[in-house]
């Protein structure tokens, strides 16, 4: 009376094995390779929920700069504290990324989260001086021109990142390494072209090839829950948001340079 077909699946124990331990299954709406986590798969990442949360917290992170960026035009004392400190906010800021990045898994979601605020925060304030200093003499339509073209290429870049089915992993290889020469251009530009606005206009275009294809590769890497290294899928989300945060500035101020270079 007790016994049952072996080939019948067990309604309380879930389907008969096949040969391979599998006690637990993803769990519903999990991403099914899971979050790389140290070369190994873990089936508690929610593959909508975790893309998602990345573009929450990212657009939170914009209305905190947002924010702090019309308190900057709107407070001449506040305006001239961060032009007087600018630099300093910028070594700040740099400091936070790599806390943020490189510190996740110690101090945990909530601490990581917190601080991205904090860098939306510092990071508004100096944006608010450079989009200040383009409206004061009178390159509006620069400023809005950015922003709307940041927009439109951010979001077409993720959308392709999301949908499309070839691997941009090795490609990511290549843009960083494209990264890293943009940013010896910059220095290169600061140190000894200054006044040049064609070598502006070249590494703001570079810039903005740059890190199209970086958003796309974010996308993808969000998408499949590959974030190797990282413990908690909710601090993964926090670095999701932090990376594509910076990939929608860096491609608004790419945009500068050029619409506000392209008026000299």
């Amino acid at each position: 009376m007790f016994d049952r077909d072996r080939n019948q699946p067990d309604r309380y124990q879930g389907p008969p094995s096949s040969g391979a331990p599998a006690p637990y299954g993803p769990l519903p709406g999990a991403h099914p390779g899971g979050l790389v986590i140290n070369g190994e798969r873990v089936n508690a990442m929610p593959r909508e929920g975790f893309l998602t949360m990345s573009f929450v917290w990212m657009f939170v992170a914009l209305l905190v700069s947002a924010a702090a960026a019309y308190f900057t035009w709107a407070s001449p004392r506040v305006l001239q504290f961060v032009a007087e400190y600018y630099l300093g906010l910028i070594i700040a800021e740099l400091a936070l990324v790599f806390i943020i990045q490189l510190g996740i898994n110690r101090i945990g979601a909530m601490v990581g989260l917190a601080l991205l605020f904090v860098y939306a925060l510092l990071n508004g304030l100096t944006i608010g001086v450079l989009v200040y200093a383009f409206m004061a003499t009178g390159q509006v339509s620069a400023v809005v021109s950015s922003f709307l073209g940041a927009s439109a290429i951010f979001g077409a870049a993720a959308l392709f990142g999301f949908v499309t089915r070839r691997d941009l992993t090795s490609l990511g290889g290549i843009l960083f390494m494209g990264l890293i020469g943009l940013i010896v251009m910059s220095f290169v530009q600061i140190f000894f072209f200054g006044d040049s606005s064609t070598f502006n206009l070249i590494i703001g275009f570079v810039g903005v090839v740059i890190f199209t294809g970086l958003t796309a590769y974010w996308v993808q890497m969000l998408k499949n829950g590959n974030m190797p290294g990282i413990r908690d899928p909710q601090a993964a989300s926090v670095i999701g948001a932090l990376s594509l945060y910076v990939l929608f500035v860096a491609l608004f101020t790419s945009l500068l340079r050029i619409f506000g270079g392209s008026r000299d």
